[in-house]
């Protein structure tokens, strides 16, 4: 069935032909796009607002991993989503910058990009690390719609918001682990949940981890529903001329 069929997504149309005759040649291809988008994603992991009612800090990173769904297709968005996860891992500081990086306790903080104040750790001892599994999904999901043409058609911001929501699935069930379980994050002298603002385990999940990001998420993902259509007719027109 048509609907089924894998259509080519964006660095398909971007990359030469060319440039991956044999099986290796698209191996290392394939590698150094994940590891770059990769980056591309702690890149924007830099670009961080701390709100003073919650540990989980506005970011970039969903217009990043949307955008590397999009152009890679669903297995490499998701293997660049997973290089980054294992960049952190390894300590090498990818993952947004943590609460006490940004701001003192109460307050409000901003950062764009320098000096690199990046995270890195494991996602199970970070509170907005559900949401780096998340990362995964999504760029999982997006990269599958894709591939049937999503992206470049005037309603691919379904996509993306389809993409978008799965971020929260991961990201809101580990927030709320925590906050039940009274974890202490390290160095903090109090539990998580003493950070967040609201009256119950779920109503603090949900105001540290989903209402702050509504609107930011929707600017995000419309941007990166914009960003892929224009860059397809971009390469059209340039493979016209």
């Amino acid at each position: 069935m048509q609907i089924t069929s894998r259509a080519p997504v964006l660095i398909d149309a971007v990359i030469p032909s060319e440039w991956a005759q044999t099986r290796v040649q698209q191996l290392a291809i394939d590698f150094a796009l994940m590891v770059g988008f990769a980056w591309f994603v702690a890149l924007s992991a830099q670009i961080a607002v701390h709100l003073p009612w919650t540990t989980v800090p506005i970011t970039g990173q969903t217009f990043a991993v949307l955008v590397a769904g999009g152009a890679l297709g669903a297995k490499r968005g998701a293997g660049s989503l997973i290089i980054y996860m294992l960049m952190g891992m390894a300590f090498i500081p990818v993952f947004a910058p943590p609460a006490s990086a940004l701001a003192m306790d109460g307050t409000w903080g901003l950062h764009f990009i320098f000096p690199w104040l990046g995270n890195a750790g494991f996602p199970w001892a970070i509170s907005s690390g559900g949401y780096i599994v998340g990362f995964i999904l999504a760029a999982y999901l997006t990269g599958l719609l894709a591939e049937r043409s999503w992206d470049r058609k005037s309603w691919g911001s379904l996509a993306m918001l389809v993409g978008n929501a799965v971020i929260y699935i991961p990201g809101l069930l580990w927030l709320y682990f925590l906050i039940a379980s009274n974890w202490v994050p390290a160095g903090a002298p109090q539990p998580i949940g003493e950070y967040i603002a609201g009256d119950s385990d779920w109503g603090k999940t949900l105001i540290g981890g989903l209402y702050p990001f509504i609107i930011g998420d929707l600017m995000k993902l419309y941007a990166a529903s914009l960003v892929l259509p224009g860059a397809w007719a971009l390469v059209k027109r340039m493979k016209r001329e």
